[in-house]
């Protein structure tokens, strides 16, 4: 039986460590990506840390024509979807372009994989799916679709389109996982996060001040009901996250129909906690200021990840200290990500 998976934006964050993790457990990728917000470097650099090649193809997942052509080429027998714009605040601003890329964009891989018998799925979800009046810990059973921004809607309704399309079809076996904070890179320095612009999350944008690219960070809201006034958020090393995918897309071969897990380490985090363990890694001081809260931001929120531990043999292992030394490594040999490869190239 073929070990091929289609990872698409596999150039992205999450999908290139997912990649290392995907052939070192034995498999093999092909990648879509429109590298809108990713490099291609990152996948030359996947095949340095594992020694084996990633077929690469350009394009979007909402292209059927370029969709087809790789189920052709390929024997696919999985696929995992990253691909999808993932920025709170930028989906409130342009909601059209969330919803055509992440729910249009995930109906036409859906056809495409219907179309060439595919019949095994892991989606890239996300804790957003929970909305803000969830009672935390996160567990899978929570009514979810009270989300507070299009990103978060768009999540949800991806969702709903797989638990319907496995209902219609009993061959289909989809496994639904849902994130928290993914942080940290790759041991070896040679993959991470690499955001374009300003970052939209707390690790790289305190990666990016202690590089000297950014004068300080914005804590936003020091007054919430935490123990030290800053919001709390279940953060997950992206190696364990990768390999969460793994041992999801292993439970596929002898399940179908649709089913959610959480991703996370089940405790939280507090923003103070997370500049004061990139302080301890780095050697370097943080200087940060208190912003007034932002729209939005819950005080406090962490997985139940017991699902996951008990159905997908999967625990997170690495701790803060692994994030944010693997965090700083990656930041302090590659101050401009990915770029300054792709400029000199």
């Amino acid at each position: 039986m073929s070990k091929l998976v289609l990872v698409t934006g596999g150039a992205g964050y999450i999908g290139s460590h997912t990649l290392v993790a995907l052939q070192e457990a034995g498999f093999d990728a092909v990648v879509i990506d429109n590298l809108c917000n990713s490099s291609e470097v990152a996948l030359q650099r996947v095949e340095t840390i594992t020694g084996k090649p990633v077929r690469f193809y350009r394009g979007g997942v909402g292209d059927r024509v370029l969709l087809d052509q790789i189920f052709a080429e390929n024997a696919i027998c999985a696929v995992i979807h990253f691909a999808g714009l993932k920025a709170v605040g930028e989906s409130s601003q342009k909601p059209l372009e969330y919803y055509q890329n992440n729910v249009a964009g995930s109906l036409v891989l859906l056809e495409a994989m219907r179309a060439s018998g595919v019949k095994r799925l892991v989606f890239s979800s996300s804790a957003t799916v929970y909305g803000s009046e969830a009672p935390v810990p996160y567990v899978e059973t929570l009514q979810t679709g009270s989300t507070s921004n299009p990103y978060g809607t768009s999540k949800w309704m991806v969702e709903q389109v797989l638990r319907d399309a496995a209902n219609a079809d009993p061959e289909l076996s989809i496994a639904l996982l849902r994130y928290f904070n993914p942080v940290g890179a790759h041991p070896s320095g040679l993959i991470g996060e690499d955001p374009q612009g300003i970052p939209n999350n707390l690790l790289p944008y305190i990666a990016q001040v202690a590089v000297g690219k950014r004068e300080e960070l914005s804590v936003f809201g020091g007054d919430y009901p935490t123990p030290d006034g800053t919001c709390l958020r279940d953060y997950l090393h992206v190696v364990d996250l990768a390999l969460g995918h793994v041992r999801a897309l292993e439970w596929l071969a002898d399940h179908t129909g649709a089913e959610a897990f959480n991703l996370g380490t089940g405790q939280g985090t507090s923003v103070l906690e997370i500049v004061r363990a990139f302080e301890r890694a780095s050697g370097e001081s943080i200087p940060f200021q208190v912003a007034p809260r932002r729209a939005g931001d819950l005080p406090a929120f962490w997985a139940d990840a017991s699902r996951a531990a008990r159905e997908l043999g999967w625990v997170a292992s690495l701790g803060l200290d692994e994030m944010m030394a693997d965090t700083w490594r990656w930041q302090s040999e590659n101050p401009h990500g990915y770029r300054a490869v792709d400029e000199e190239g």
